[in-house]
C-alpha cells in the first residue's frame, strides 16, 4: 500500500514524538540527604515507562536505602498519582499534563508574541520501589511477562474489534511476534511497520468497527480530590453512519458517546479531543485516524480537555 506524503508525515510526527522527563527517585526511598540527581531523558511518546525500569534502577542504585531492592518493582508518580504503567507515556502525558499545553496553544492562535513553552515540560515524575499501590496498579514480574501480556491482549481486542475476529494477531507466526514486541520495546519503526499492515489491512476482511477509548477526567471534589481518577469510555463505534455511507467522524462518535460534552458534532463547546498531544478537529473522519494515527497498540487513545 502506497501512503501518500501528508500521511506518511503525519505518521513519522507520531513515532518521532517525545517527552522530555525528570525523574527523581523518592525522597522516602534516597539515602542522600540532598536527594540524588534526577534522570533527565527524551523519551519516546509511543512507548512504555517499564522499559526505563532497569536503567533507572542501575541510575539510582547507589542512592537508594534498600540496594537490594528489584529494578522490576519500580512505579511512577505525577503529583502523588501513580501511572498505569501499561498506558504510552504520550497517553500519559495528555491525561495528566496535557490539558496545560493544549490551553496554551489555544491561546497562541490569538497572541502574535512568540510561542510559550508549556510550564509542565520537562515533566516531572517520582520513581518508587516501595510501597506498590496494589489498589490501583497491577504489579509486573522480573521476567516482563505481565507486561507483554498486557500489550498483546491490548492488540488482540483490538485486531476483534476491526475485524470481528482476532486472527491477524493470532496467526502470527513466533518469530513474528517476538519481532513485534522487540519492535514495541525497542521503538523500531522498521520492524514494526510491516507487521502492522498486515493487522490493519487483512485481506479480505472489512474494517467493522473503531478501537476507540476515550479518556474522561473526574472533576475533583471534597470526597475524591485527585486529579488522577479517569473514566475510560468505549462502545461499538462504526467507520461509518448507522444506515447510511456518509464517514463516521470524531465529533458524531464523541457525540454518541457523551451527548451531554458533546453537544455538536462540528464545534467543540465543552471539551477538545487530544490525539497525541494535539487537539483533533471534530470533522476527523475516524476510520482515517484509525489507519494514520492509532498507538501501537491498534488503539485510538483520545484524552478530553476541558474547555474554560
Amino acid at each position: 500500500m502506497t501512503l501518500q506524503k501528508p500521511v506518511v508525515n503525519l505518521q513519522d510526527a507520531i513515532w518521532n514524538g517525545s517527552v522530555p522527563l525528570d525523574i527523581r527517585l523518592s525522597p522516602q526511598e534516597c539515602r542522600v540527604y540532598d536527594k540524588a540527581d534526577p534522570f533527565l531523558i527524551q523519551y519516546p511518546r509511543l512507548s512504555y515507562l517499564p522499559f526505563l525500569l532497569a536503567r533507572l534502577h542501575a541510575f539510582f542504585h547507589p542512592s537508594l536505602i534498600d540496594p537490594s531492592l528489584a529494578a522490576h518493582g519500580g512505579w511512577f508518580s505525577y503529583e502523588d498519582v501513580p501511572l498505569k504503567w501499561h498506558y504510552p507515556l504520550g497517553l500519559l502525558y495528555d491525561l495528566f499534563s496535557g490539558a496545560a499545553q493544549a490551553k496554551v496553544s489555544e491561546s497562541d492562535k490569538n497572541d502574535h508574541s512568540p510561542p510559550r513553552r508549556p510550564s509542565t515540560l520537562p515533566w516531572r515524575l517520582t520513581l518508587h520501589f516501595t510501597d506498590w499501590p496494589g489498589d490501583q496498579l497491577v504489579q509486573p514480574d522480573a521476567e516482563g511477562k505481565v507486561l507483554h501480556d498486557a500489550f498483546i491482549n491490548s492488540v488482540k481486542e483490538a485486531d476483534f474489534l476491526r475485524n470481528g475476529t482476532a486472527k491477524g494477531i493470532m496467526s502470527l507466526s513466533k518469530d513474528d511476534s517476538t519481532q513485534l514486541w522487540n519492535a514495541v520495546q525497542e521503538h523500531q519503526r522498521s520492524v514494526f511497520d510491516p507487521i502492522l499492515q498486515r493487522l490493519l489491512y487483512a485481506q479480505g476482511a472489512p474494517l467493522r468497527h473503531i478501537p476507540l477509548k476515550v479518556y474522561l477526567p473526574s472533576s475533583p471534589s471534597a470526597s475524591e480530590p485527585s486529579t488522577g481518577h479517569l473514566r475510560v469510555i468505549q462502545s461499538l463505534i462504526t467507520p461509518s453512519l448507522q444506515g447510511t455511507k456518509e464517514p463516521q467522524t470524531l465529533g458524531t462518535a464523541l457525540h454518541a458517546l457523551l451527548p451531554t460534552l458533546f453537544p455538536s458534532r462540528r464545534t467543540p463547546i465543552l471539551a477538545k479531543p487530544v490525539l497525541h498531544g494535539a487537539v483533533v478537529p471534530l470533522s476527523s473522519q475516524v476510520e482515517g485516524l484509525l489507519r494514520e494515527a492509532a498507538y501501537l497498540d491498534g488503539w485510538l487513545h483520545v484524552g478530553l480537555v476541558m474547555m474554560g
